[in-house]
């Protein structure tokens, strides 16, 4: 099913400001929360602003979205887009501050529901370094993480024999009425002996200590495709903290830095490489042996090469892995001058200045400088 614009989602334009797409998020999450919409289609709605606004209100993925749509977060299992995979699996906003603040609090529009269900693990952020070479060709890398895992003993439920909390009866809530001098209201709180769960547990997990959950030191195996630039992130599905009640675990994240390469400059899938040149090899042209990221290529280098002058090698360039793009290696010419010379390379220049060696723009310019 194709995907509404995140723009068109929130009813704003591609040049909105940050608080213009706060504003367009508190304005629709509020209309289509599902504890206040009653239209059949709310929580879908409710959904797709929350997926608009993660994308959005973040710097980094909206930019990655403004260059390549929806297909910058089509990644399954460890997949990566752009600068980075993104998953919005686990995308919830807390709406207390924008519903209780109108409300007053103590209505329980999201507090008793999203206690009472299941949520997704904490997300890990990982910062990783690169060679040249490893970000180029793409390579396998060991990554050792502490995280949280889900209790092996109780899987992940906190307790053994489970059986329905029998302060609240199982709904997570407490009803209590307050008096006031406005009349009576009916307010919510979330159940202190079974922690909005509704379910209780006549033997406590030993493993776990209830919790649900332990910490645990993993080594994960992580492919790391080609093309990875200073900056990208890599998603690596279900590998971040564990969820809780019985909800998923959220993902690891590789956040690469590239090192420099001695020789070769990197301007995205395009390479750069400085090749010093005598003056005899600009002035007369040659051939040179160029070294390429794969390979060596033979150069014709024209006569009259100037320094700064720029050659393109089509699709010597790095080959990306997300786009399927391969890039163009540029070689800039720089004509180096000899710092000394022998007696006879002098001689040699000294016989050389004799002759004419002037173009039209040596001679227009030396006109421009002796006119009186």
């Amino acid at each position: 099913m194709n995907k509404r614009d995140y723009y068109e989602v929130l009813g704003v334009s591609k040049s909105a400001t940050d608080d213009e797409i706060k504003s367009a998020f508190r304005r629709l999450a509020k209309k289509y929360h599902p504890d206040i919409c009653k239209e059949a289609d709310a929580e879908e709605k409710f959904k797709e602003v929350q997926e608009a606004y993660a994308v959005l209100s973040d710097p980094a993925k909206r930019k990655q979205y403004d260059q390549f749509g929806h297909a910058a977060f089509d990644n399954n299992g460890g997949g990566f887009g752009g600068t980075g995979g993104f998953d919005f699996s686990g995308f919830d906003v807390d709406l207390d501050d924008i519903l209780g603040n109108m409300f007053g609090g103590g209505f329980g529009f999201s507090g008793s529901r999203k206690r009472n269900s299941e949520r997704r693990g904490d997300d890990v952020l990982y910062h990783m370094n690169l060679t040249f070479e490893e970000a180029v060709f793409g390579c396998e890398k060991d990554v050792k993480v502490d995280t949280s895992v889900s209790c092996p003993d109780c899987g992940g439920k906190g307790g053994h024999d489970e059986e329905t909390c029998d302060v609240c009866h199982g709904s997570g809530t407490i009803t209590s009425e307050q008096h006031t001098i406005l009349g009576s209201f009916l307010s919510k709180t979330t159940c202190t002996n079974c922690g909005g769960t509704g379910k209780t547990f006549k033997r406590r997990c030993s493993t776990c200590g209830g919790r649900g959950a332990i910490r645990k030191n993993r080594t994960i195996t992580v492919k790391i495709p080609s093309g990875i630039d200073s900056g990208m992130r890599l998603r690596v599905s279900g590998k971040g903290e564990a969820g809780s009640n019985g909800g998923p675990a959220g993902d690891l994240y590789l956040e690469f830095q590239v090192a420099e390469h001695k020789f070769f400059k990197r301007e995205e899938d395009d390479i750069y490489l400085s090749v010093p040149i005598t003056i005899t090899d600009a002035v007369l042209g040659c051939k040179k042996d160029i070294r390429t990221l794969d390979s060596v290529v033979t150069l014709n280098i024209k006569a009259g090469t100037n320094s700064g002058d720029k050659q393109r090698i089509k699709g010597k360039g790095i080959k990306n892995a997300s786009t399927g793009r391969t890039g163009d290696m540029y070689i800039i010419f720089d004509v180096v001058l000899p710092a000394k010379l022998t007696r006879e390379q002098k001689s040699l220049f000294e016989k050389l200045s004799n002759t004419d060696l002037e173009d039209s723009t040596y001679r227009e310019f030396t006109k421009f400088v002796n006119k009186k």
